[in-house]
């Protein structure tokens, strides 16, 4: 396939070619017409000439202009044929009918020639502008044009016709077919080699950019960017956007990373447990309390490893679009309650008070089942990162036609700097949370924006180190009139 620079340089020299051709026809007729027009004005001023030379002289009188000659006839007088030789090319003189004078290139002409034009000046309408009479020996066109003399006497000239040779249309076209075919070809040829010329210098940056591209072959280039000398241009607007592009790309090679790196963290301690606690069964005493001990251990891992890998699944097939919601009309408020009944039952257990405070009517369309999920993801974390003795406040409230769900804690907060990232894959900020023995796997808050976010909402959260979290779910609400 052509190259960029080839094909710009193509289809200017296609285009120069068109516009030339156009120009050329258009300018060979516009020359051709004025050639003709031009001619035309010639002839007319010599019919115009001869006209007013045979005024002059009185040719109205018949006794003293035009005499009968036994052999030519009519003719007029010697004198007033000398007058008229002055007048250039082809010239007649007529009566009604009879040529009374020809000029002497008329004379020269072979008789079939003669014949020829002096049938076409004497037939040559009173109101014709021009006609063309083809001299076969001389390969030539002459243009004839009339003048009239209305006559004062019977007999009298009636008709002055002049004739100019055409050579000059000739010469007119063919000069405009050197300026085509000898001058043309030179422009074009200068042309293409400036087209090619410029479309390089234009194109080498992009070139460069293709190099540059070219070498961040993997993830550990990332990091590279492509140099920008001009930042106004369309090239330069492309380069930016493909640096955008690689640093994108970049920051989606280190969350890969990432969580490549965390999940074998993740998956490698229960299962060095489990490999543990299956190897101290294998060499207990059967029926034994340690052998109870170890198999209830491997059960417990290979739940967590379980919820762990059903989570990852869940996030793989969201990320995939592949996880479709049963979205249908729901009552937040009996979800909320719900979810209130199981926080405190666990709050009972960690001895942390649970409470209710307001929960208004308000009812969403959503997936009852993803929603639940939410909702006691957020109140796990906020029983488990807040110390026994401590509060968890559960509201659910409606705003601007939304549903806003709420959990507060007394817990022990989150640093401001960690908090844009508590939504990633395997992030906890265990070194702020003391009680990192009750850590999960960095999956629940991920896995909760997404419902949100499936749910055309978001989740926002405010905290401060050693003051507790809010952590807040907004999720468009049904209308009233959906409800009723």
């Amino acid at each position: 396939m052509a190259s960029i620079r080839t094909r710009i340089t193509g289809s200017y020299a296609l285009a120069l070619a068109g516009t030339m051709f156009v120009f050329s026809v258009v300018v060979g007729y516009e020359r051709n017409q004025a050639a003709r027009n031009d001619l035309i004005a010639r002839a007319t001023t010599a019919a115009e000439l001869a006209t007013r030379i045979l005024r002059q002289a009185g040719v109205e009188s018949e006794r003293i202009t035009i005499f009968n000659d036994t052999l030519t006839g009519r003719q007029l007088n010697e004198r007033f044929r000398g007058y008229l030789e002055a007048v250039p090319d082809y010239l007649f003189v007529l009566d009604s009918g009879t040529v009374l004078y020809s000029s002497a290139a008329v004379q020269r002409l072979s008789r079939k020639d003669l014949d020829d034009l002096t049938t076409a000046a004497i037939e040559l309408p009173p109101r014709s502008v021009a006609t063309y009479v083809t001299l076969d020996s001389l390969k030539d066109q002459v243009l004839l044009a009339g003048g009239f003399e209305v006559p004062r006497a019977a007999g009298g000239v009636r008709r002055v016709v002049a004739g100019v040779s055409t050579r000059s249309l000739g010469i007119a076209q063919t000069q405009v077919l050197v300026l085509v075919f000898l001058v043309g070809p030179v422009i074009l040829l200068i042309s293409i080699a400036t087209a090619w010329t410029l479309a390089g210098r234009m194109l080498a940056s992009v070139e460069r950019m293709v190099n540059d591209v070219e070498a961040i072959t993997d993830g550990r280039s990332l990091h590279k960017r492509i140099p920008l000398e001009d930042l106004g241009d369309e090239i330069g607007r492309l380069g930016e956007t493909l640096n955008a592009m690689i640093g994108r790309l970049e920051g989606s090679f280190a969350s890969l990373r990432r969580f490549t790196a965390d999940a074998s963290h993740e998956l490698k301690t229960p299962l060095t447990v489990l490999r543990a606690d299956i190897e101290r069964a294998m060499t207990a005493p059967q029926r034994s309390t340690e052998q109870l001990v170890a198999l209830e251990e491997a059960l417990q891992e290979t739940t967590r490893m379980a919820g762990l890998v059903d989570s990852l699944l869940t996030l793989a097939r969201a990320d995939e679009g592949r996880f479709d919601l049963h979205t249908e009309p729901l009552a937040l408020d009996a979800l909320v309650r719900d979810v209130g009944e199981t926080a405190q039952i666990l709050g009972e257990e960690a001895g942390i008070t649970v409470t209710s405070t307001v929960i208004e009517r308000v009812s969403v369309l959503g997936d009852a089942v993803r929603l639940r999920q939410l909702f006691l993801n957020l109140v796990t974390n906020a029983i488990k990162y807040t110390a026994r003795g401590g509060r968890v406040e559960l509201s659910l409230g409606a705003k601007d036609g939304t549903a806003v769900f709420t959990v507060k804690d007394t817990g022990v907060g989150i640093a401001g700097a960690d908090l844009p990232f508590i939504f990633d894959r395997f992030w906890r900020v265990d070194r702020a949370r003391s009680r990192s023995e009750r850590a999960g796997a960095g999956l629940g808050l991920a896995i909760s924006q997404w419902i949100a976010q499936a749910h055309g909402g978001f989740i926002s959260v405010s905290s401060r180190l050693g003051r507790g979290s809010t952590f807040s779910v907004t999720i468009p609400a049904m209308s009233a009139s959906a409800n009723s």
